[in-house]
């Protein structure tokens, strides 16, 4: 007896409907986890950096030796201008410039000051392990130059024999160049900035997702869909009235849950932080954009919960429907945590594009970086997607398959109840 029980529910609940999501999804957190697992090797690699000693005093020697044994230098000599156009060529992370005087000044007790040009590629915390690797050169640098002026005596300040360089520095990132501000600082304003979005799109449409499909599911059980059916009422408003219904009860918990993840968020953000000066301010044609890319990838969401709440049988087997949509946008919003759009693979660049929902993820640090080709494309490309899953749930509506279970065109069961309930009426 238990042996059918058990043969029972394994039939139900293991189907291709079921199963299908469940393999795209592992197939999806196995590529994400092998791109951060590649974290230790990025850490291990020798950062690619370009190196123009204009000094060639003693101290200078030094750090150019400590840089040249830790470091893949792809240019050493004494142009800037060329050295800039070696260190990009090459995917570099930094080019270093040691100035006339380095070693004088560090001889008479002042800091020697240092140079540095950063190229930054991405803004995702995995984009920033190389500076920070090359930040460990730096200070690398600093503690061999300390421990040769130990060595040699010098009766110099101890603050200043523990720190004898300093810097100023110069970011290249996407066509922008920001004075005074390294990879590290400019992500940190980023990711501060855009983080609140990619949570509360994960949040809707795992709440507005959850509640379609369940409602679907229960609805069968129910057999109010059966009634639902038989009214004179065309199919493709009853999607989209699924639809509307769904988006104002999702958008209404989302902004309940960005009040208070904003809030939450503000308390590790330095107020005193102006993103105009840098460039990084957004305007209000930028925050119409970003509600824009909310609407239509909420819609995009939702109208895909439709198609997939029509191969629920009943409410318990909505449970396991509602999974792919939870993981895509878990995906989705980690990956934008992680990695820049730009600097994924173009296998995960694709995957995180066709994901309709990402792209208001990726729409609010675009927009700071003056990238609005890639805004607009996602929002078009999300509005597409809509129309083509409203298609596609109406075709299924005005066919069988959510009565009977499979797909017979015409929705000839449907269509015999409403004539015999309209016979009966008249």
């Amino acid at each position: 007896m238990i042996s059918n029980i058990v043969r029972k529910e394994f039939k139900e609940l293991f189907t291709l409907s079921t199963l299908l999501p469940i393999v795209v999804v592992a197939i999806v957190f196995g590529s994400v986890g092998q791109m951060v697992g590649n974290i230790g090797e990025t850490m291990e690699d020798k950062p690619v950096i370009g190196i123009v000693d204009m000094d060639d005093g003693d101290f200078s020697r030094i750090a150019v030796s400590v840089l040249i044994e830790r470091a893949e230098v792809v240019y050493n000599g004494g142009n800037a201008e060329e050295g800039l156009k070696e260190v990009r060529g090459k995917d570099g992370v930094a080019l270093l410039l040691v100035p006339e005087y380095f070693s004088q000044n560090i001889h008479a007790g002042q800091p020697g000051e240092m140079e540095i040009y950063w190229m930054m590629r991405g803004a995702g915390q995995l984009d920033l392990i190389p500076s920070g690797v090359v930040e460990g050169l730096i200070q690398a640098v600093n503690h061999e130059i300390s421990r040769t002026l130990i060595q040699q005596g010098e009766s110099l300040d101890p603050a200043f024999v523990l720190d004898p360089t300093s810097r100023t520095q110069t970011t290249f990132l996407k066509g922008k160049e920001i004075q005074g501000l390294s990879p590290t600082a400019i992500g940190g304003m980023l990711i501060s900035q855009s983080v609140v979005i990619p949570v509360v799109v994960m949040m809707l449409i795992i709440m507005a997702g959850v509640s379609v499909i369940s409602s679907m599911g229960l609805e069968k059980e129910n057999k109010t869909l059966e009634t639902l059916l038989t009214l004179p009422v065309r199919r493709s408003h009853i999607v989209i009235g699924k639809m509307a219904g769904s988006a104002l009860v999702g958008m209404i918990m989302a902004a309940v849950y960005m009040f208070g993840f904003s809030r939450y968020m503000t308390s590790f953000q330095m107020s005193d932080i102006d993103l105009g000066a840098f460039g990084l301010a957004l305007g209000a044609q930028d925050y119409m954009l970003v509600g824009v890319s909310l609407f239509v990838a909420l819609l995009a969401g939702l109208s895909l919960c439709i198609v997939l709440g029509t191969f629920a049988k009943n409410y318990r087997s909505a449970q396991a429907l509602v999974f792919p949509i939870t993981a895509l946008a878990m995906i989705s919003a980690f990956m934008i945590m992680f990695k820049d759009f730009d600097t994924l693979p173009t296998t995960l660049r694709i995957l995180l594009f066709a994901i309709p929902f990402s792209h208001p993820m990726m729409a609010m640090r675009a927009l700071m970086l003056d990238n609005y080709w890639l805004v607009i494309g996602g929002i078009a490309y999300a509005s597409a997607f809509t129309v083509a899953m409203i298609a596609i749930a109406v075709r299924i509506f005005n066919s069988d398959r959510l009565l009977t279970g499979s797909v017979r065109q015409g929705g000839g069961l449907a269509r015999l109840v409403w004539g015999l309930r309209r016979q009966r009426t008249t």
